[in-house]
Order: C-alpha cells, then sequence, then structure tokens
C-alpha cells in the first residue's frame, strides 16, 4: 500500500467509533497518537518529494518558454538582417519546442496538484495530531473521573449498609424506652395509697409541738424577770 493510500486510511479513520469500542480510551488515543505521529514523518517526506518534483518541472517549463521567446528574438534578427532561411530555422525550432511546452505544462500543473494535495494532506495530519493531544487530555480527565464515581458508588453501598445498621439500632432504642416508660407506670401504679387524714395529722402534730415550745419559753422568761 502507498503512503497515499495508508495515509488515506488513517485520516477516515473514524477516531469517535475506535474509541467506544475500546476498553481504555486514553490507552486507544495514546496508541492512535503514535500511528498519526509515524504516518506523519513518512507524509512530511512524500509531501518534500512531491513539492520537489513540482519545482523540478516548473523550471523546465519556465526553461522552454524562455527558450520559445529567444527563437522567436532570433528569428526576427535573421529577417532584419534579411536572412530568411535562418529565420525559418529558429522559427522552426519554435515549434518544436513549443509543442514540447506543452506536454511540460500539463506536467507541471500534474505536479502542482499533486504537491497541494499532499500540502493539505500534511496540514490536516498536523492539525489532526494537535487536535488529539488537546482531546487526549480530556479524555484521560474524563476516565479518573468515571474511576472516582466507581469507587465512590462503592462507598455509598457501604453507606447504605451502615445507614441501614443505625436504623435498627434507632428502632430497638425506641423499644427499649418503651419498655422502660411502661416499666415506670407499673411501679408507680403498684405504690400504696396515700391516707390525707394521717398527712394532715401529722401537719398539725407539728403545730402543737410549736406552741407547747412557745409556752415554756414564756414562762422561763418571766421566771427571770425578762
Amino acid at each position: 500500500m502507498g503512503i497515499l493510500d495508508r495515509f488515506t486510511t488513517i485520516v477516515k479513520a473514524n477516531i469517535n467509533e475506535l474509541l467506544d469500542k475500546a476498553e481504555d480510551p486514553a490507552k486507544m488515543v495514546d496508541q492512535y497518537l503514535v500511528d498519526l505521529t509515524e504516518s506523519l514523518a513518512e507524509v512530511k517526506k512524500e509531501t518534500a518529494g512531491v513539492m520537489a518534483e513540482e519545482a523540478r518541472t516548473k523550471r523546465s517549463f519556465d526553461a522552454n518558454n524562455e527558450e520559445v521567446s529567444r527563437m522567436e528574438e532570433l528569428a526576427k534578427k535573421a529577417l532584419q538582417a534579411g536572412n530568411e532561411d535562418d529565420a525559418r530555422v529558429f522559427l522552426a525550432k519554435k515549434q518544436k519546442l513549443a509543442a514540447a511546452g506543452s506536454e511540460l505544462g500539463k506536467a507541471a500543473d500534474a505536479a502542482h496538484a499533486n504537491a497541494e494535495k499532499m500540502r493539505q494532506m500534511h496540514d490536516k495530519l498536523v492539525n489532526d495530531i494537535e487536535d488529539l493531544k488537546a482531546r487526549r487530555e480530556t479524555i484521560k480527565a474524563k476516565m479518573a473521573v468515571a474511576k472516582t464515581q466507581e469507587k465512590v458508588a462503592g462507598f455509598t453501598s457501604g453507606a447504605d449498609k451502615a445507614e441501614s445498621a443505625i436504623d435498627a439500632f434507632n428502632r430497638m432504642e425506641e423499644k427499649a424506652d418503651r419498655m422502660l416508660d411502661t416499666a415506670d407506670a407499673m411501679a408507680e401504679l403498684s405504690e400504696e395509697p396515700v391516707d390525707d387524714a394521717e398527712a394532715l395529722e401529722a401537719k398539725y402534730a407539728g403545730v402543737a409541738n410549736d406552741a407547747a415550745v412557745e409556752d415554756e419559753l414564756a414562762r422561763l422568761k418571766a421566771d427571770m424577770g425578762l
């Protein structure tokens, strides 16, 4: 396969389709860049050769045109000198050069077209490589984020299990609180009822004792003349 055929295959390759099929797009981009860079070296070499051919054919075409013009001038000089035979010789040479010039012009045009095509291919390849280099960093960043998201998803699953365990503990704690409240209520209901009369009796018994103390204090003060 020639360089042009191989290059055409490369530039027509669907990079997005290749990346979709790749298990590791970042590695795929790296390999694709390696392939393109190697192809670029060959394309540069071929482009330089085609451009050299363009320059050579153009020089030949221009030189032939100059020679045609020179024969024309020589024929004029021969006529001015009154030598028609010499003028015929120059004009005959001019016609041969003109016929050759027609073919040289076709060759020069073809060489120019080939050179333009190679230059376009070369420029496109350079641009594609630069574009892929920029996209490579984006792809690698996306891959890193994707891997992090996978880890986060794993942690989220573990967190969900922990949350479930916490909910279970909360339910058990609520159940224990209800049991404790029930036990407190049962204990309160089990206490003996308070006798209101006995409570009041104790209150007024204390008042009587206080009065007796006051009476005894008054007697002592009277005995002492206070």
